[in-house]
């Protein structure tokens, strides 16, 4: 059965400051059959990379992280906001459409050479995902891949990932 994912997608505008168009997905997960779509095709898009762990972005990255992970059999690593985990991490700060913000990682959860696909629901202008990226680069890691459920293609952001596969399953141009 074939799934029209944008139709699942709220659009909020003013959120969460004015100007801001939100595309909201908690419309998409509550509909099983999306929810199953866009696991699916995430799945297929990323079977010809080789890695051998998922890493979600906070919170929304593991939403799909992990059914990813799990279907391809796979541990799930989390990055998460500032004092979320609870063993020694490293930190990244990055610039995001509407602020700044940091992220971290367990030092301990990507080994030197280790390949890794990098997920998460929304790529804007790619600041949560480049540091990601650094996260996993300063631990040793290789990204093999990164996904997106959405892409805000207007922002412009896929320019800055030129050297790694990227997955966007939906292209908002504006």
């Amino acid at each position: 059965m074939l799934v029209d994912l944008k139709t699942l997608i709220r659009e909020v505008p003013d959120f969460p400051q004015n100007g801001i168009l939100f595309y909201d997905i908690t419309t998409l997960l509550k509909d099983p059959s999306g929810l199953r779509a866009v696991t699916d095709q995430l799945l297929e898009a990323v079977r010809p990379y080789e890695f051998t762990k998922v890493i979600g972005i906070e919170s929304r990255g593991f939403i799909f992280g992990g059914p990813l992970a799990d279907r391809l059999n796979l541990g799930l690593i989390p990055i998460r906001k500032p004092g979320k985990l609870p063993a020694e991490t490293l930190e990244v700060s990055y610039t995001l459409e509407y602020g700044t913000n940091s992220i971290e990682i367990h030092k301990d959860a990507v080994s030197p050479g280790e390949r890794v696909l990098i997920v998460d629901d929304l790529l804007a202008t790619g600041g949560t995902a480049e540091a990601a990226i650094q996260l996993v680069e300063k631990l040793g890691g290789v990204v093999s891949c990164v996904a997106f459920v959405i892409e805000l293609s207007f922002l412009n952001a896929r320019p800055k990932f030129e050297q790694y596969p990227l997955i966007s399953l939906l292209q908002y141009s504006e």
